[in-house]
């Protein structure tokens, strides 16, 4: 359930920018605050029609790209041709589980000032970085 603050920050992100409010953009936004494993789109339409048949996956697209326009929503790249979708728009890294595909949160702040970003070539201006680090998680060892 989103709270009453998140329906009234989503409100005045989407009207700041001219956007419509619909049930839709509600539906995707509340179901990624509700979860941490990182769905793709079609288990955020899976998962928002279970109780009420509301969204196509076209509008669930439509949603994802407008939540990530006004900030509200990030997409996660781990997997190649894989997008997945992350409302933890904070700056953080990803484990990946090699056996169950576990997706799990990394605090930004994991490898403190031990990355040493002084080797790249000076023509590539980095703005951000993410890191994937991968293996087995207690799970599955």
């Amino acid at each position: 359930m989103v709270s009453k603050a998140v329906v009234s920050d989503i409100r005045d992100r989407l009207k700041t920018r001219g956007l419509r409010i619909t049930p839709q953009r509600f539906a995707v936004y509340g179901n990624l605050l509700d979860r941490t494993d990182h769905p793709t789109v079609d288990q955020i339409l899976e998962a928002i029609n279970e109780e009420l048949p509301i969204a196509s996956k076209a509008s669930v697209y439509t949603a994802l790209t407008v939540l990530r326009e006004v900030g509200l929503v990030r997409e996660v790249l781990l997997d190649e041709g894989v997008t997945r979708y992350d409302a933890n728009v904070q700056p953080h890294h990803h484990f990946v589980c090699a056996d169950c595909g576990a997706i799990v949160d990394l605090p930004w702040n994991l490898l403190g000032d031990r990355l040493d970003l002084s080797q790249i070539p000076p023509s590539l201006d980095v703005t951000s970085y993410e890191l994937t680090v991968r293996g087995r998680c207690g799970g599955c060892e």
